[in-house]
């Protein structure tokens, strides 16, 4: 044997050797699956996925305007000269205004929860878009004489009612002015702005996507209240109030969790778990 040569391993540390390598190996492709797995299972995917694909999503956006354009001219038809002008309140977030970039944003970042902090930095860039029918059922409204009156709540500091009505201007609907877009910083309740409207207009028909946006009876914290109360207000749904489809976020999330936008933990993961299999076969 030269001096520059190894020396050769008995064959049992050859072995060993290669057994550690294998093991090696093994847990590094175990690790990068786990790792996989964890993005593909991200509890808001189906949501967002609909959200961002789906024909049926944007079929009932069109549904819902389809149908208040028929409320705003029934309301037309029996308005007699001398009676207060007509109005359309509607909400702003996921009624007019679609946030799918923001969504796909999240999913990209591997959040399977609202992320505010996120929402505030995203919210200001203007990306959102038109819902399905809404700027043509606004603009229809103009024609007609009936005034539209947007309200909102959200929150990013001094700047939130800029901001908000930048995103109306930049889509170019009508009304997108002072007088006409209400924004509130520190509460959900919408009710003041429809007294406020209510005092000078008849309001033909409400839009939202959460049915707090009709009535602030719907801020509970128990899912069968909420679905009591919704039941309770049957007849109203399609007539004074159209809701607009939405599954990531709003007031019944608040039913499941206790609070609108929850924290990103195992325990409420497990708890919208929960939510998911109220009713479920035993198999």
């Amino acid at each position: 044997m030269s001096d520059n040569q190894p020396a050769e391993l008995p064959e049992i540390d050859r072995r060993r050797l290669l057994a550690l390598m294998l093991a090696g190996s093994a847990a590094g492709v175990a690790s990068a699956a786990d790792e996989k797995d964890e993005s593909l299972t991200n509890s808001l995917l189906w949501a967002v996925a609909w959200k961002q694909s789906a024909a049926e999503y944007f079929a009932l956006c069109h549904q819902a305007y389809n149908l208040a354009r028929l409320r705003v001219d029934q309301a037309l038809a029996k308005h007699q000269p001398g009676d207060k002008p007509l109005a359309v309140i509607t909400d702003v977030d996921d009624t007019i205004l679609h946030a799918r970039s923001y969504w796909g944003y999240l999913i990209e970042q591997n959040r399977d929860f609202f992320d505010d902090a996120i929402w505030d930095e995203w919210l200001p860039h203007n990306q959102v878009t038109a819902a399905p029918g809404a700027k043509a059922f606004f603009e229809y409204c103009r024609s007609r004489d009936v005034e539209v009156f947007y309200v909102t709540n959200r929150d990013q500091g001094e700047r939130t009612f800029e901001f908000a009505l930048a995103q109306l201007r930049h889509l170019e609907f009508p009304f997108a002015d002072d007088g006409h877009l209400y924004v509130f910083r520190d509460t959900s309740n919408k009710t003041p702005a429809k007294e406020e409207v209510e005092k000078s207009f008849d309001i033909a028909v409400m839009l939202g996507d959460n049915l707090n946006d009709y009535r602030r009876d719907y801020y509970v914290k128990d899912v069968d209240e909420r679905m009591s109360l919704m039941e309770r207000d049957h007849e109203h749904w399609g007539r004074d109030f159209i809701l607009l489809p939405n599954p990531t976020d709003g007031h019944w999330v608040r039913a499941i969790f206790g609070d609108s936008e929850p924290a990103p933990t195992d325990e409420n993961r497990q708890i919208l778990k929960d939510a998911a299999t109220r009713i479920a076969w035993g198999g």
